[in-house]
């Protein structure tokens, strides 16, 4: 079985809220026997109020985020062509939804030209959600409620899915990190028609989904996807791929076999050949 992560590779180099250097990340996956890997570090934030609450801490401002980024950009390709023969790495970046970002992930685009870019969303109405219960809750009440805020979640995919056009979308339903009743608030008519509605949307233009194993490292009884937002990516033919969505060393390659032989077993291709390119397809 080759080992393979379209969404990993977090470094504490690059990251606050990860470890190690980028290089031993690299290392680590070539360790632990994998062939393809797709970098995926966070795009620098849009402006100081709208950073990660660690970034602020650290006092990294919009700018210091953006020359950090023009480091591991140049870091990752420095380590792509030292280790080519050992793995397929891809120097790629993870997208967020927050205020502007349709001018401004374009830009990046424009100046450091990724492999592919990772669409993710971690804010709603500009708050990160997944940063902590206490950001969720806060979502959740600006939203009108949990059910409110997985509508507002959904809907800001779908936009950033027609905008972006990402070659994969990370962590499809991140939006039940924080809630316990998740199996049925995704089976309410209301929030199962944007799910299907954005599944729609991503077998169209041929994206491919995440299957994240991070949700497994927190204690969660199962990945995003959960399944039957699995089955139903299935049953409509789009392609899914495990990613470990790792932050360190530790966290390299956490139960991707298992994730694999998950997909081998719903009949889901486990081929990633990897395209250097930042719209839709892998």
């Amino acid at each position: 079985m080759n080992l393979i992560s379209v969404h990993g590779g977090h470094s504490g180099e690059f990251c606050n809220h990860a470890s190690n250097t980028l290089e031993e990340v690299v290392r680590a996956y070539i360790a632990k026997g994998f062939t393809h890997v797709g970098i995926t570090e966070h795009q620098p934030a849009i402006s100081d109020a709208l950073s990660y609450d660690d970034d602020r801490e650290a006092g990294l401002t919009a700018e210091k985020q953006w020359q950090r980024f023009s480091r591991y950009i140049k870091e990752c390709r420095r380590l792509q062509q030292f280790f080519a023969e050992e793995i397929t790495l891809f120097t790629a970046m993870e997208t967020e939804t927050c205020s502007g970002y349709r001018e401004f992930v374009p830009k990046l685009l424009a100046a450091f030209s990724p492999d592919y870019i990772v669409g993710s969303v971690h804010h709603v109405g500009d708050i990160n959600f997944d940063y902590s219960p206490q950001h969720y809750a806060l979502a959740a009440e600006k939203a009108g409620g949990i059910t409110g805020l997985y509508l507002h979640y959904f809907d800001e995919q779908f936009e950033m899915l027609e905008t972006l056009k990402p070659a994969v979308v990370g962590h499809f339903d991140l939006i039940r990190l924080f809630d316990t009743h998740y199996p049925a608030r995704l089976k309410e008519p209301v929030v199962w028609q944007r799910i299907e509605r954005n599944l729609q949307c991503i077998a169209r233009l041929g994206l491919t989904l995440d299957f994240n194993q991070r949700a497994l490292l927190k204690g969660a009884e199962e990945p995003y996807i959960s399944q039957p937002i699995l089955q139903r990516a299935r049953d409509m033919g789009i392609t899914v791929l495990p990613g470990d969505d790792s932050h360190g060393v530790n966290s390299v390659g956490n139960f991707i076999v298992e994730a694999q032989e998950t997909l081998r077993k719903m009949g889901f291709s486990p081929d990633w050949h990897g395209k250097r390119e930042t719209g839709g397809g892998t």
